[in-house]
């Protein structure tokens, strides 16, 4: 009932777009798996090979620290109407952050939210369709807007400390430290 291709095919694509939310698992040697549900207008496809998608300041950098280590990344997005179906794009990925010169034409593809510390940039090395029979038919009622809210109301230190400063993983990886990146705000450039 598997079927994979190598890269996004434009069903796949028209799929993903109905989707609002999606599920990102990634780990390393060595730690514990890290599976975190991701909402809001946050995901792209740029190429049928290659997706992004935008990353919230949250509870902690576990993604970032396991593409450092590992590089490996799978994205799955189930259809909650009909018909039916699960899609998981499996590749590799790095975090592009607000410092990094590839940030702002990375983030010309989104709509920046108060929070957004790094986009995830994906080479996609293949994707795999599956039946979802076991996934229920459900509506989305709203988006929740706490952590968006959150994070316009939060101060430089208080964000700094709570949020852009975790640069390690719950394992002990290192992650590449974020600084705060509000909507609207210039990325600096690096070397």
């Amino acid at each position: 009932m598997a079927d994979f291709t190598d890269s996004l095919t434009a069903d796949h694509i028209a799929m993903i777009k109905r989707q609002p939310v999606f599920f990102v698992a990634t780990a390393a040697q060595g730690t514990r798996i890290n599976l975190s549900p991701k909402g809001y207008d946050a995901f792209r496809i740029l190429a049928p090979d290659r997706v992004a998608y935008l990353d919230l300041g949250g509870s902690g950098n576990e993604t970032n620290a396991h593409l450092l280590a590992d590089g490996r990344i799978t994205i799955m997005f189930c259809n909650f109407q009909q018909p039916a179906l699960i899609l998981r794009i499996y590749g590799t990925g790095r975090a592009v952050l607000p410092a990094d010169r590839e940030f702002t034409p990375l983030a010309s593809h989104f709509t920046l939210l108060p929070g957004t510390r790094q986009i995830f940039d994906i080479a996609v090395s293949s994707v795999q369709t599956s039946c979802g029979w076991g996934v229920p038919v459900m509506e989305m009622e709203t988006e929740r807007q706490t952590l968006v809210k959150y994070h316009a109301q939060a101060e430089g230190d208080e964000w700094a400390v709570k949020y852009a400063g975790r640069t390690t993983s719950i394992d002990g990886l290192p992650a590449r430290p974020t600084d705060r990146y509000i909507a609207g705000a210039p990325a600096t450039e690096t070397e």
